[in-house]
């Protein structure tokens, strides 16, 4: 038997700032168990400004509100699925299209 050599990873703590553009996405309307109040959606490959992709689905559009590659995005904390039979409320990020200040 071979012997196996440990290899020790040095980690490092990062922050994300959570903003980042919609690098390409689609419309789901047939959805995984679960997920079917929350049909359709739009799922995104989204890439962070820092570099890394995440996939995410994009909420808070509007009656008709498109996306677009390329549309900037950012992070917001929202409700997953709701799960057992208690109602445990799952909450994850999902991305939203960045909201513009008015003066």
């Amino acid at each position: 038997m071979e012997a196996r050599k440990l290899i020790e990873v040095q980690r490092e703590q990062y922050t994300f700032t959570g903003m980042g553009e919609i690098y390409t996405f689609t419309t789901l309307t047939e959805t995984p168990d679960g997920f079917d109040e929350q049909a359709p959606y739009v799922l995104a490959l989204v890439k962070l400004d820092e570099g890394a992709m995440v996939t995410a689905q994009i909420t808070d559009l509007g009656e008709g509100e498109a996306v677009a590659i390329g549309d900037r995005v950012e992070m917001v904390t929202r409700k997953l699925a709701t799960e057992g039979t208690r109602g445990m409320i799952i909450y994850g990020y999902k991305f939203r299209k960045v909201l513009t200040r008015s003066n």
